[in-house]
């Protein structure tokens, strides 16, 4: 079995070390947590054992949170370093992550925020650091993590990526890969060049707030259209056949559906429960699905009461992101869209999705 994480939570206020304590216990990795309310007694603690993760505020006094960073990146170059704090500061993230952060947090306020915080901690200390291959920059890591780190912390910045003597570039936007620029190229093509890049080096530069939008699928549909032009090329999509000579599996009909604008994640739930539930931008597709299944029970309940007929279909809007659920034959579809769009706008891309459904 192996050794359970260690992360070193560093912060001069006491409250928010024994809140962020306990928000880091309810990971399903169940890291062993220690904590520091000064650089000097972290980085002695650091020396005394090894450690995965130090989670660290910057505006503390005596000793600041570039000031242990720069010490901690240089004497423990596999450590994963999460920057957490209130100072929302471009320049102080461009420092931070110039010094090998592995990710750069604003302080989580709500319950939203704090179980995404959760999930990209756990994804952090779930992947392993490759010294001979990835891109360096943060730690060695693919360039997968790299956009997904970025997309799920809702950052906007300019990745620059370097590869033997070729130059590109994605722009971040609140989350979302709007631009990207590599050897001549544009848009997603350019990314796709980007992406077939497997090594390098890379740095993280301060936003274009006004660059025009080329790019306009997610990320995650994206990411996996680039994965499958790279499939392509090897030759693997022509032969029908994986590297290893088995046959790749089917890909989804959801795949189609991700590729709309503004789409997070897709579930189809059949209605007979016994059936096995399809889901596209999900890594646990389970509490989703009962909770879907719970809320169209309680809804159908209401609209008999109510007289009001069949239930085809319901919204629900929130400040982390809008859902839209349908009705379709023996399925029902749940779309997750991102918090930008309009309640008109999910109405009518949900329109789009559904003909696209149909057919």
């Amino acid at each position: 079995m192996s050794a359970r994480h260690k992360i070193l939570l560093l912060d001069d206020e006491e409250d928010l070390l024994d809140l962020y304590r306990e928000v880091l216990t309810q990971l399903p990795s169940q890291p062993e947590i220690q904590t520091s309310n000064s650089g000097a007694r972290a980085i002695a603690l650091l020396e005394a054992e090894p450690f995965t993760m130090l989670i660290s505020d910057l505006n503390m006094p005596k000793m600041d949170g570039l000031q242990v960073l720069s010490i901690v990146r240089r004497k423990y170059p596999e450590l994963r370093i999460v920057v957490m704090t209130s100072v929302v500061d471009e320049q102080y993230r461009s420092r931070a992550y110039a010094m090998g952060v592995d990710l750069f947090w604003e302080k989580p306020g709500t319950a939203q925020e704090i179980k995404l915080f959760q999930e990209c901690i756990e994804s952090l200390l779930g992947r392993d650091v490759q010294q001979n291959s990835g891109f360096r920059g943060v730690q060695s890591k693919s360039l997968v993590d790299i956009i997904q780190l970025e997309c799920l912390s809702q950052s906007s910045s300019i990745l620059k990526i370097t590869n033997a003597g070729r130059e590109g570039k994605i722009w971040v936007q609140n989350g979302e890969v709007i631009d990207a620029a590599a050897e001549g190229l544009s848009g997603e093509p350019a990314f796709k060049e980007i992406f077939g890049w497997k090594t390098g080096s890379f740095e993280i530069l301060p936003p274009e707030p006004n660059r025009k939008r080329t790019i306009f699928n997610s990320y995650q549909g994206l990411l996996l259209d680039s994965a499958q032009a790279l499939d392509e090329s090897a030759g693997t999509a022509d032969s029908g056949k994986a590297s290893d000579g088995s046959t790749p599996p089917s890909i989804s009909p959801l795949v189609a559906l991700s590729r709309v604008d503004g789409v997070e994640f897709l579930l189809v739930l059949p209605m007979n429960e016994s059936q096995p539930t399809d889901s596209w931008g999900l890594e646990n597709a389970e509490p989703t699905s009962q909770w879907v299944r719970q809320t169209i029970k309680r809804l159908r309940g209401l609209g008999e009461k109510l007289q009001a007929g069949e239930m085809t279909q319901f919204e629900g809007f929130s400040l982390q992101r809008h859902i839209a659920v349908a009705a379709r034959g023996e399925t029902e579809l749940c779309v997750g869209f991102k918090r930008t769009l309009s309640a008109e706008q999910v109405r009518e891309t949900m329109k789009a999705i559904l003909i696209k459904w149909a057919s």
